[in-house]
């Protein structure tokens, strides 16, 4: 049986120090770029990559061959007020990881972008992550693209006092694409959907997963987990 590698940027996130444990009990090596004061933030049985997100040739012989990308580094919180951040952080890592990527002749490239249904609020987060999987694009790498909306978890719960005014707008004809499209995902939502990217990559050479997608990820993996054996 041959053992998926995994190379992860923002493993000490929201995300990624969630993620680690599922995709190592899955039977994956996980390695994960780090800041040197981070490293004891790493979930156990990571293998640290001390390095520059920002600089390529900092990481890219840590990068196993034929391994699985994911790019979740980016500005925490996003809001309105953080445009610059969005360019110099979100797209300034996402190309140097990109460059990194494809001079280690990875198999797979996986990028958290966002919901890309026009809003007027987060257009430029939005922006950023369109150029942000352009640059993926046009790299030529295998890649993935999972576009949430706003991952409700611990510490992101507050959107779900809104939850049935959302639930009305889906079924409002006037406002269902909309509604749909920027619907809340939840936490464990988005981990079994990158898991299940990693463990079972789409045959795709270029994959996108939108919000209704990472819920029907979700629900199908329920599903199957009920099967008798």
């Amino acid at each position: 049986m041959t053992t998926n590698s995994v190379f992860i940027t923002g493993g000490t996130g929201y995300m990624g120090k969630r993620l680690i444990p599922l995709l190592l009990a899955g039977g994956c090596e996980v390695s994960a770029l780090v800041r040197p004061q981070s490293v004891n933030k790493l979930p156990e049985g990571c293998q640290p990559v001390i390095a520059d997100p920002f600089n390529p040739a900092s990481f890219v012989n840590a990068i196993p061959e034929n391994s699985t990308f994911i790019h979740l580094l980016g500005v925490s919180h996003p809001g309105p007020k953080k445009k610059a951040l969005f360019y110099s952080v979100d797209l300034a890592s996402l190309k140097a990881s990109v460059e990194a990527a494809k001079q280690a002749a990875v198999k797979h490239f996986v990028y958290v972008s966002v919901a890309q249904f026009p809003t007027k609020v987060m257009g430029d987060y939005q922006e950023v992550r369109r150029q942000g999987e352009q640059a993926v694009l046009e790299s030529g790498l295998a890649s993935t693209f999972i576009r949430p909306w706003y991952v409700v978890g611990p510490g992101h719960y507050w959107p779900l006092i809104f939850n049935p005014v959302f639930k009305l707008l889906e079924i409002i004809p006037s406002t269902s694409v909309q509604a749909k499209a920027l619907a809340l995902v939840s936490l464990k939502q988005m981990l079994l959907t990158l898991q299940q990217v990693v463990l079972s990559p789409p045959a795709k050479h270029n994959n996108i997963v939108e919000v209704q997608d990472i819920k029907n990820n979700h629900r199908t993996f329920e599903a199957n987990e009920q099967q008798p054996v």
